[in-house]
Formats: C-alpha cells, structure tokens, sequence
C-alpha cells in the first residue's frame, strides 16, 4: 500500500448557475485524524458558520484549493 491510499478529500461548489453568475468550487484533503463537525451543504450554513468552518479547515488541514469561473468563461 502506498502512502496516499488512505487521502480523503471533501468537494463543494456554489453558484447560481453558468448563465447567472460565477461558480465557486472548493476542495479539502482532510489529515488522517480529521474532525470537523457541522459539515453539510455549504448552502445551509450561515454565513458565520461558513467563515469558522473556512477558517477551521484552511488551518487544520493538509492543503486545499478553491477556484472561480465567470459566467462568461463557461
């Protein structure tokens, strides 16, 4: 077994639609001893949850990425 089998990572994307406005997608690759609770859809979450849960993952865990696209590139 190699050293990455184990990598779990959690994808997320927002937006109303290619025509209406941008689409923001996100993804986490979580550590092996992650522990995040209150995850669900980033559409249910307030806004301040949202921000303590960025801040949470963004700092405990082993990387992430998050991309925008413009309506008028899709």
């Amino acid at each position: 077994m190699n050293k990455y089998s184990n990598i779990v990572a959690g994808i997320d994307e927002a937006g109303r639609g290619p025509l209406f406005g941008p689409v923001v997608a996100c993804s986490v690759i979580f550590k092996e001893d992650v522990n995040v609770l209150g995850i669900t859809d980033s559409k249910k979450i307030s806004a301040i949850k949202r921000q303590s849960l960025y801040t949470e993952l963004i700092a405990d865990n082993i990387d992430y990425g998050i991309g925008v696209v413009n309506e008028n590139v899709i």
